[in-house]
């Protein structure tokens, strides 16, 4: 086992710049997520750690090593891909087997590796069968069985469930927890989907156009996103945002004014915010903290505001419900009671304990 460490590293391919100057410490044993959207740099800050991309500045260390010049196959590192990169000619047995025989490992060393790792993961009765034989999860499986075999220092995993199915997913996602935790292996995960990131992470690491844009806990990254990408990107539905509002003074108090309605600001927040008085803001509030009036959650913070209903979702253990106010839309999730209907126009409550403001020019958080 070991640590990871990003020290200033940068990628480019002539003028276009990958990875920007990521720096990121993963300690022993941790299970950090990259997450981002497509062409963020996720993907490419994975393969350079695995030796497959060349870094063209800056350092990465696993453990005390520097391996910047350190050939793949000598990082003490195991990767499992998006595709599996299963051997077809090969059985189930002789694909885990393979990097351990690259490695000259005795033979009766292999057989027990492999077996006793095609029996944690629940794949024995597969070893003599062929890729085209397997379902999907079972691919999975198999790409992560050949990964452990090798007893790596790192595990890394580029979007390995992208493949699946739905239901696989899930299950696939659980998997991968619980093998984490058995083993207590640094494990290095790269996803576009959110809510991968969100369950199954310690830490996660949001990147945008190369940059690191946060690195937190998946509570944390929820309840305090540094900025309005953060707040955008994790969370599902996303935060709702109003761009043009104005924090401003009336009637001794202070407002938000989004301009389609004005809510609030809890006392407890506005000695905080009182510098930015008369200022353009960001304001945003996630769809879990509207609720129906007749529905309120207990404990909130509640400005009430009025509009009017454009879609509902029936999902069962909620509605989303699309609210329109002056042309701008935004979602709600709401008690699967609520009584609401598309084209009525229903109050909704806000919980002003946990709004968000951004500085509507450098889209920061104000805290």
């Amino acid at each position: 086992m070991a640590s990871v460490t990003y020290r200033n590293v940068t990628k480019r391919w002539g003028d276009v710049e990958a990875v920007k100057d990521l720096n990121i410490e993963i300690p022993d044993g941790e299970f950090l997520v990259f997450v981002g959207p497509s062409g963020c740099g996720k993907s490419t800050s994975l393969r350079m750690l695995a030796g497959l991309e060349e870094i063209t500045e800056g350092e990465i260390l696993i453990g005390d090593r520097v391996v910047n010049n350190v050939a793949p196959k000598d990082r003490d590192i195991a990767m499992v891909f998006q595709s599996y990169a299963l051997y077809p000619h090969m059985t189930v047995y002789d694909n885990m087997a393979f990097g351990l025989r690259l490695r000259h490992t005795p033979k009766q060393v292999i057989d027990e590796r492999v077996r006793q790792t095609a029996a944690s993961l629940g794949i024995e009765q597969l070893l003599d069968r062929r890729p085209r034989q397997l379902s999907g999860g079972q691919r999975q499986r198999v790409a992560v069985g050949r990964a452990i075999v090798r007893e790596p220092a790192v595990f890394l995993l580029d979007e390995p469930l992208s493949n699946l199915d739905a239901k696989l997913r899930v299950e696939a996602r659980t998997f991968i927890s619980k093998l984490h935790q058995r083993l207590g292996t640094t494990f290095i995960y790269v996803t576009h989907d959110q809510v991968e990131a969100m369950t199954m992470g310690e830490r996660i690491a949001v990147l945008n156009a190369g940059r690191l844009m946060q690195i937190d806990t998946p509570t944390a990254l929820y309840d305090h996103p540094d900025n309005v990408f953060v707040a955008g990107f994790i969370g599902s539905p996303s935060m709702n945002f109003f761009d043009n509002s104005e924090l401003v003074e009336r009637n001794g108090k202070m407002v938000v004014d989004t301009g389609y309605f004005q809510v609030e600001v809890p006392a407890d927040r506005q000695q905080a915010y009182r510098p930015h008085l008369g200022k353009r803001v960001v304001f945003g509030i996630r769809p879990e903290n509207i609720a129906h009036p007749d529905y309120p959650a207990p404990g909130i913070v509640p400005s009430l505001i009025e509009a009017n209903i454009d879609v509902v979702e029936e999902m069962g253990h909620e509605k989303i419900v699309y609210l329109e106010e002056g042309g701008k839309t935004f979602l709600a999730r709401m008690d699967p009671r609520a009584d609401v209907h598309v084209g009525q126009r229903t109050g909704a409550l806000l919980n002003m304990a946990v709004m968000h403001l951004f500085d509507a020019e450098t889209e920061q958080a104000l805290k």
